[in-house]
């Protein structure tokens, strides 16, 4: 299924639309893959994510028109402006919303101060285009798999335990993509549509 589809506007013009975020690519170490092959092997009822999906969403988008491509590469570039070259950590795990109740399984972020500047600018300068901010903020994490029922959810608490103090990765956040995701039945398709670059 294409997400690209025809909607009329106010004004009875056709509009494009396309299902839209904002992201930072991850590059997939040996121990992030472990940990995802482990999580197999519990037989819990979780969908992974797939390795070449992973990334940090900064900003979701939602269904959005591509008239607006232009303006989102503005905010995107305004929201970098100020913000080096970097890396983040991932370490650790964890669930969401809780242990008792686990709906997603994620990988922990540390030094995200400057990431989280590009995630709130996004956040507030987003409402330009019409999309609703965030009221919560920025979250940390990379989103590694989703519960689909509480089967062998004691054995993934387990897993956690494992790997809470696992150093997964340093990520560089030396650039930002506009994505835009295509909804299939074998799960979504990914497409960068503009990448921004950050300075030395």
């Amino acid at each position: 299924m294409n997400t690209l589809y025809p909607l009329l506007n106010s004004q009875g013009d056709i509009m494009e639309l396309f299902r839209g975020f904002i992201a930072l690519e991850v590059p997939v170490t040996d121990q992030i893959l472990q940990f995802q092959r482990d999580i197999r092997k519990t037989d819990a009822n979780v969908k992974l994510v797939e390795p070449e999906n992973i990334h940090i969403t900064l900003k979701f988008l939602g269904d959005t028109s591509i008239n607006q491509i232009d303006m989102i590469k503005t905010i995107l570039n305004d929201a970098v402006s100020s913000v080096k070259k970097h890396t983040v950590t991932l370490e650790g795990t964890g669930v969401f919303p809780n242990e008792n109740y686990i709906k997603v399984i994620w990988i922990g972020m540390n030094k995200t101060e400057k990431l989280s500047d590009i995630a709130d600018e996004l956040n507030q300068n987003c409402t330009k285009i019409g999309v609703k901010k965030d009221k919560r903020g920025f979250s940390a994490h990379l989103t590694i798999g989703r519960m689909k029922s509480a089967q062998g959810k004691d054995r993934i608490i387990d897993l956690l335990r494992k790997y809470e103090d696992m150093l997964f990765a340093e990520v560089p956040v030396n650039k930002i993509n506009l994505k835009k995701s295509t909804l299939t039945p074998k799960g979504p398709i990914y497409e960068t549509l503009y990448t921004v670059s950050l300075q030395d």
